[in-house]
């Protein structure tokens, strides 16, 4: 069939290699600038701004509280006028609230500016999902996130080491740089989604198959998505937010955001571990990170190849519990009264084994939140799944330092019981979840790229 300049008939000639790179180049570029700011915003907001550590705290508690309600309608925006301009946009609006952190010098206007950043975070995310969806055929999405993952991570290395720099000069001029780069990363990002092809928003292709007026122009498309209860009147569906009547999703949603618990243990509470129990090792917290980090880059790809379907993703998400118990129980022992090379080898053997552990689960949970969710709302399903992110985020911190630091060894044996209990629970989750599936799910659009409009 003949594409029209502005036909909406999805092109087969655009290369969808190409679209997971273009996706793969927007990722590093976004994670770079990501590394750069996460490894020296703390500091920053503290001895340069002046925020009490209780102040920050509180500050991004709040604002990762607000970005994890957000991602829902944000993602829902993106099923309804098209994920990569969504993207796109929220990718330009973190470059906006990251530049305006230059000038935040109270705790009011950062906590403007970090709830800003939280929501446009959630709802990038979302969207980032969703533009997965559209470019990436089901089969392929898993193997394709792994890709994405990877990217991710190599990006947040990169940016972390040059996070470091500004730590290490510690001027306010350095910590700038830092914000400036992070803000260009994501003007960057923006600019590169552009270049994605189109993807059909989520409602069109329901008013097209009821409509059946023949080969629709941009006129058509215009006024088709003017009004998005067009699309859900002809769906019969009230347009509304399905994911938060969908409770068989939120308990897999539960189940994962149990698991993402693991999230803050690198980052905060294994440096925190190490500082009370052994100070001459101090180094080993960043050493762990970046061991965590280069794991993922190199076998995320190769540890996704086994999931190819729900029954293998429960069962990579069952594993993902048994090695996290292993990891904790590790950890654990280092709780002992044991010389600093032993404290030192059980460190690196609990770390080694919660990034095993962490591939698994990401893999299994990334087929899970997609084959449940029905195509025609990736969008706002994905924002409503990675509320689990923003959850750990916001009360991991407070609840892992309670129960590790100061329960110590029994308190990780109880951490790693709750990861094992609740990779068993996925595999029952996602069958409840599963179940009469046919009845609500809508048909699925077309996942194939649009020619851009001439």
């Amino acid at each position: 069939m003949a594409h029209h300049p502005r036909s909406i008939v999805p092109s087969r000639r655009t290369p969808l290699s190409g679209s997971q790179r273009t996706l793969a180049t927007a990722q590093l570029v976004s994670a770079i600038g990501d590394g750069a700011y996460y490894t020296s915003s703390a500091l920053y907001f503290t001895r340069i701004v002046g925020l009490s550590p209780t102040r920050l705290g509180l500050g991004l508690a709040v604002a990762w509280a607000i970005g994890s309600v957000a991602g829902v309608p944000l993602g829902h925006l993106a099923d309804r006028r098209g994920p990569r301009g969504t993207a796109a946009a929220l990718a330009l609006a973190t470059a906006v609230v990251v530049a305006s952190f230059l000038v935040v010098d109270d705790f009011l206007p950062f906590l403007v500016a970090a709830c800003l950043y939280a929501t446009a975070q959630s709802g990038l995310g979302a969207a980032r999902q969703a533009l997965v969806g559209g470019l990436v055929p089901e089969g392929e999405r898993t193997a394709a996130l792994a890709r994405l993952q990877a990217t991710l991570n190599a990006g947040l290395a990169v940016g972390a080491a040059l996070g470091g720099v500004a730590l290490t000069v510690g001027t306010r001029a350095a910590f700038l740089a830092a914000f400036t780069l992070t803000a260009l990363g994501f003007l960057a990002t923006s600019l590169i989604l552009l270049r994605l092809p189109a993807v059909l928003p989520a409602v069109l292709p329901a008013v097209l198959s009821v409509a059946k007026a023949g080969p629709a122009d941009g006129a058509a498309v215009d006024a088709a998505t003017a009004d998005g209860t067009t699309a859900d009147a002809a769906r019969g569906r009230d347009g509304g937010f399905a994911v938060l009547a969908d409770r068989r999703y939120a308990l897999v949603t539960l189940v994962n955001t149990v698991l993402l618990l693991r999230m803050p243990l690198l980052s905060l509470v294994i440096p925190l571990w190490i500082a009370d129990r052994a100070p001459q090792l101090g180094w080993l917290g960043s050493a762990l990170f970046v061991l965590n980090t280069v794991g993922v880059t190199l076998f995320q790809v190769r540890t996704a190849r086994a999931v190819t379907g729900l029954p293998s993703a429960a069962r990579a998400v069952r594993q993902a519990g048994a090695v996290l118990l292993a990891s904790c129980a590790v950890f654990a022992l280092s709780a002992a009264p044991v010389p600093v090379w032993a404290m030192a080898a059980l460190l690196v053997g609990g770390a080694v084994l919660q990034v095993l552990g962490e591939m698994k689960q990401s893999a299994g949970s990334w087929q899970i939140a997609f084959d449940l969710a029905p195509a025609d709302r990736l969008g706002q399903y994905q924002g409503f799944f990675g509320t689990g992110v923003a959850v750990a985020r916001t009360a991991g911190p407070l609840l892992l330092t309670t129960l590790l630091l100061d329960g110590g060894g029994p308190g990780w044996l109880v951490l790693g019981v709750l990861f094992l209990a609740a990779g068993c629970a996925m595999g029952p989750a996602v069958r409840h979840a599963e179940r009469d599936r046919s009845s609500w799910l809508a048909p699925a659009p077309a996942t194939a790229p649009l020619t851009p409009a001439g």
